[in-house]
């Protein structure tokens, strides 16, 4: 199985081949993002540290609620 995580795009290298994606919560990593044509503000799918798909803003805040509520199920167990 897969796992894809949203982030927004907050800065792009001056090469456009890797972004700094902000996760939420204070989680930025590196992506590379020469699969996809983004720029800053920009939603996109990380996978493997690879941006793979840019994201509608309502689709990327759906998704990160529910890996936020996954979470905290798994923290009340």
């Amino acid at each position: 199985m897969c796992l894809a995580i949203p982030g927004k795009i907050v800065e792009i290298d001056n090469k456009k081949e890797s972004a700094t994606i902000d996760y939420g919560d204070g989680t930025k990593r590196k992506a590379n993002v020469t699969l996809v044509d983004v720029e800053i503000g920009d939603y996109v799918l990380v996978h493997a540290g690879f941006a793979i798909e840019k994201l509608d803003e309502e689709e990327a805040h759906e998704t990160l609620d529910l890996f936020r509520e996954m979470l905290s199920a798994g923290e009340e167990t």
